[in-house]
């Protein structure tokens, strides 16, 4: 995938210097490299509803009581809330300390604005439609689960499958304990045919950064550069100081191990821009590279999915406050951490799919007085930045999981002992 990534990259660099207006590049995205591209995420998307609803389940039923169940339930709560209140300290340092807004061209903003009009509309359309407050809450439970399924209301899926696994729990029979090795069997079925799936991701990547490299090239990335590099900095302050410090602090284990034995998660992440998408790999890696307990880890990736959104909790606070200075909105600092909580509030349950962060960008612009439709400033860059915050909030679950596992009663199998140092620990066999 790293290959295909570099591959893609220079060829559609090299076409975008060359050949950027010529009618066969519009052919070959549009008829070949776009379809590929859609074809691989809608294979994954195909089988993320029934992988999502039965390792949930699973993870629930192979806790084997409510006690453990709270106690899971409750350090992913508190590791959630505790790393996203960080999360949103660093954004709101690196805005105020850079200002990358400051000093906008009012007439580069209606221009970019025209650019970028149909797809902001589109956009807001979308968070018209989103239910809010009560209506939000009401919402998570869903009266037919088909319904919720086939609209990819991932929230009342994951409600339901909660509720599902718990209901294993307090019956245990041996009609239930069928039915948990059918929904088992499902879990591994889902598993065997993305496996299928992920050999074509290196064709898939290489598509999906030709395009972006054809077509928008780094005209847009320089004329929001100061943006961009906020952006940038703010998920590599997270990913690469706050990370290594929860996994080696609270997981025991070395941050050099974690990151090397997560990197295919985190290619995938960064390819497809979709944490939904990377869900698979997510708990394969979990399970075979770094060796956590099933049960916690389908448990926490399934959960972190939805709710353990920093990347996007960083990028919306940011993409916020920075079109609020662009249009000279000025907000003070109380209202700055307002903003940056709504973000990582209505990070929770965003459509874990690309640009699927977008619309609550949109809705806290209307909050704070800024043109809703400044959303269509950061269209042209938000590719890059959504496959970059994905690969943090997929490296931020795994985190979690890592985190989770220690100490749980079953993880003393699967973990050296804090004192070992895990690069040192023999390869697993079949593992290279």
């Amino acid at each position: 995938m790293l290959v295909a990534f570099a591959v893609g990259l220079t060829a559609g660099l090299i076409v975008h210097a060359t050949a950027a207006d010529a009618a066969w590049l519009r052919t070959v995205t549009i008829y070949i490299t776009q379809p590929i591209g859609q074809i691989f995420l809608r294979l994954l998307f195909m089988l993320v509803i029934p992988l999502l609803f039965s390792a949930l389940v699973m993870g629930i039923a192979e806790m084997g009581d409510l006690g453990s169940l709270r106690r899971i339930g409750l350090k992913t709560l508190l590791f959630t809330i505790s790393i996203s209140c960080i999360a949103v300290l660093i954004a709101l340092a690196v805005v105020n300390l850079f200002r990358p807004g400051e000093g906008g061209d009012p007439a580069l903003a209606q221009a970019l604005l025209a650019n970028a009009r149909d797809g902001a509309q589109s956009i807001l359309t979308g968070v018209r439609d989103r239910p809010d407050g009560m209506a939000a809450l009401v919402g998570i439970v869903p009266s037919n689960i088909i319904a919720a399924a086939a609209a990819n209301d991932i929230l009342a899926v994951m409600f339901f499958a909660l509720f599902f696994g718990i209901g294993i729990v307090l019956v245990q029979s041996p009609a239930s304990d069928q039915l948990g090795t059918v929904i088992q069997g499902m879990f591994e079925v889902t598993m065997r045919l993305i496996g299928l799936v992920i050999r074509l991701a290196p064709i898939a990547v290489a598509c999906f950064m030709f395009n972006l490299a054809a077509l928008f090239g780094w005209a847009l990335l320089e004329r929001l550069g100061a943006y961009v590099g906020v952006v940038l900095l703010a998920l590599s302050v997270h990913m690469f100081l706050v990370y290594p410090l929860m996994v080696r602090a609270l997981g025991k284990m070395s941050p050099l191990h974690f990151f090397r034995q997560s990197q295919e998660a985190m290619v995938m992440a960064f390819s497809t821009a979709s944490s939904n998408a990377t869900l698979p790999t997510s708990i394969r890696v979990a399970e075979h590279k770094l060796l956590l307990p099933p049960r916690v880890a389908r448990f926490v990736l399934t959960i972190g999915s939805t709710a353990n959104q920093n990347g996007t909790a960083i990028f919306e606070g940011v993409t916020v406050l920075f079109l609020a200075q662009f249009f000279g909105v000025e907000l003070g600092l109380f209202q700055q951490f307002v903003v940056l909580l709504v973000c990582t509030l209505g990070g929770i349950g965003a459509v874990g799919v690309p640009g699927g962060s977008l619309p609550v960008v949109a809705l806290v612009l209307g909050m704070v007085g800024v043109p809703a439709e400044g959303v269509g400033l950061v269209l042209g860059v938000d590719r890059f930045l959504d496959m970059c915050r994905t690969a943090l909030n997929v490296t931020g679950d795994l985190v979690a999981a890592v985190v989770i596992s220690r100490g749980e009663s079953d993880a003393s199998a699967d973990f050296a002992p804090p004192s070992a140092d895990p690069l040192l620990a023999p390869v697993p066999s079949g593992e290279r």
